[in-house]
């Protein structure tokens, strides 16, 4: 076996994956799908093929290797190369003996059928594939102009401890309970030539979820993302299984033009021939049919955070609005987006009782069922209030009855973990009140609803922690509800929050945050008039129709 494909020599003693887990993580590509991805990253037999590297990270069966042996049969006979010019242009892995058995037939045969004497395509099979763990080769096994592949589905809990401390080790991308395809996706970038680029069919989990964030935030950084097909109802795979694949390209260069695609169950062969013909045309905008809508944007989205989830057209418009305005969250107009307070124990904390304590140690509180009718309806909730003015503790022997209180509840309150870690402050709330904000204007959203439904507080009420709010210090309030009542700003949220069951939304401060805004200053009088009007009607239509004029948008895509 070529060194190419030996661990380091500090890796040889480590733990096999188990067979089991790496027959699990096994999905077969479909040939169409193959051709597809090689179509699109420009792998093609008219090029001079030889003189240009492909990696293929987990070769598994051979999907890949097949048609790339192909391609690479034909370049030869155009160029008038022999295909042992090729021993070097393919560098493929696989854990699994059996898969570098077949795949080395599968492409010993490809080579045979494409005319190559049995010696030849003996040789330049073994050439190209190797038993090993490309997560652990040293990078000058590994650069590359192109690197391919369906990366394996295999949880990290299923490797065992020491391979799995080395993969970590490897891969600063796969923190938490990440996937080992993240790994996958990191070193293959890390490998590639500038220029080069990485076509992969992998689930596209990464894209949003917490432990993608470090692999995002690495492509955001140093790479351009050129492509994400999401293929979720499409027959991709030899079985079926629920893995969610997305196909992305990624290239090693400065972030240029994108393109978000999405595609129905109908999408096969044919579709996909001519999706890599709009794709790699010069055909502007976006185009729509009955198998795939794409649509392309003049770059990715910056953010590593999260990248949003939305049809193509929707994507490109909060594309194009990200570019255009600023986020909702800005220095520069004092805006900024919270979270009410949390106590640890809303039974202490919490009353309706008016003398419970001392009247300056009630702080009136907004409740989630305050907001429900879109105007601000009190209930008599208050919060029993430790804090000062200045932000300190009170100190409760100026206050006997707070004292007395909060003593008769001791006992829950020091079992709270805010307690146990400071237990000489034992009556503190979770976090702390900050009396300003309750004088302030601000826009109270509730955690989970339907529709983005900002209500207003004149100033008064402190927010429960079930509510967020908005505060500013340039913005009418009433004109920045009308644009945060309206489907575009919701548009954002939708894009990147998590739906709950029934298509509910959490409007959390990480969502409300994407969301963008513009220069207050440059709506003009008439749509002012016209956001406030629909915030204080609650007419989300009209909200919409002012908010695209402000936007600049004829319509906002589904």
């Amino acid at each position: 076996m070529a060194t190419l494909f030996s661990l380091p020599d500090d890796m040889h003693d480590l733990p096999d994956v188990p067979t089991e887990a790496v027959e699990h993580g096994e999905v077969f590509t479909r040939r169409w799908v193959v051709d597809l991805i090689l179509d699109l990253i420009g792998y093609t037999s008219d090029k001079d093929l030889c003189g240009l590297k492909i990696v293929e990270p987990a070769c598994g069966g051979g999907a890949f290797l097949s048609v790339i042996a192909s391609r690479i049969s034909a370049s030869c006979r155009a160029h008038k190369r022999p295909i042992t010019d090729a021993l070097d242009a393919v560098h493929a892995f696989d854990l699994l003996a059996r898969n570098v058995r077949d795949s080395r037939a599968l492409v010993e045969n490809e080579l045979l059928d494409a005319g190559a004497a049995p010696e030849e395509a003996r040789k330049v099979a073994e050439a190209w594939i190797g038993q090993g763990d490309y997560l652990l080769q040293t990078d000058t096994f590994h650069r590359a102009d192109y690197i391919v592949g369906n990366p394996p589905y295999i949880r990290l809990e299923d490797v065992p401890d020491e391979r799995m401390a080395a993969y970590r080790s490897a891969c600063s991308t796969m923190g938490g309970r990440a996937d080992i395809y993240v790994g996958f996706y990191e070193v293959a970038l890390r490998s590639l030539k500038p220029g080069g680029r990485l076509g992969f069919i992998c689930a596209d989990r990464w894209m949003r979820n917490q432990y993608g964030r470090r692999l995002r935030e690495l492509v955001t950084k140093q790479f351009s993302m050129d492509l994400a097909l999401v293929m979720h109802d499409v027959d991709a795979f030899d079985e079926q299984v629920s893995a969610y694949p997305a196909i992305t390209l990624i290239s090693n260069g400065d972030q240029g033009e994108a393109v978000a695609a999405d595609t129905t169950r109908s999408f096969g062969a044919k579709q996909a021939r001519d999706f890599a013909a709009w794709f790699l045309s010069d055909a502007p905008g976006a185009i729509t049919g009955d198998s795939f809508q794409a649509a392309r944007m003049p770059h990715w989205f910056p953010d590593e955070d999260s990248w949003p989830a939305a049809s193509p057209a929707r994507l490109a418009v909060l594309e194009d609005l990200t570019e255009r305005f600023q986020l909702l969250e800005d220095t520069q107009t004092g805006t900024k987006v919270g979270i009410g307070i949390a106590t640890g124990a809303d039974k202490v904390f919490l009353t309706k009782d008016a003398h419970l304590v001392e009247e300056d140690r009630l702080l009136p509180m907004a409740m989630v069922r305050d907001t429900t009718s879109g105007t601000l309806d009190w209930n008599g909730t208050l919060l029993v209030n430790p804090w000062t003015a200045g932000g300190d503790l009170v100190d409760l022997s100026a206050f006997p009855r707070l004292a007395a209180y909060f003593a008769e509840h001791g006992a829950a309150l020091r079992k709270r973990y805010v307690a146990v870690k400071q237990p000489e402050r034992w009556y503190k709330t979770i976090d702390k009140v900050d009396h300003r904000l309750t004088r302030r204007q601000k826009l109270l959203f509730p955690d989970m609803k339907l529709r983005i439904h900002p209500v207003l507080d004149e100033g008064g009420l402190y927010p429960h922690h079930n509510l967020y709010f908005i505060v500013s210090d340039v913005w009418d309030m009433r004109v920045l509800g009308g644009l945060l009542l309206s489907k575009v700003a919701e548009a954002f949220v939708e894009a990147y929050a998590v739906k709950m069951r029934g298509g509910t939304l959490r409007f959390q401060a990480q969502y409300l945050r994407k969301i963008r805004v513009p220069d207050p200053a440059a709506i003009s009088e008439s749509d002012r008039v016209a956001l406030a009007d629909a915030f204080d009607r609650r007419d989300a239509e009209a909200a919409t129709t002012a908010a695209l004029r402000v936007y600049g948008l004829a319509e906002l895509p589904d």
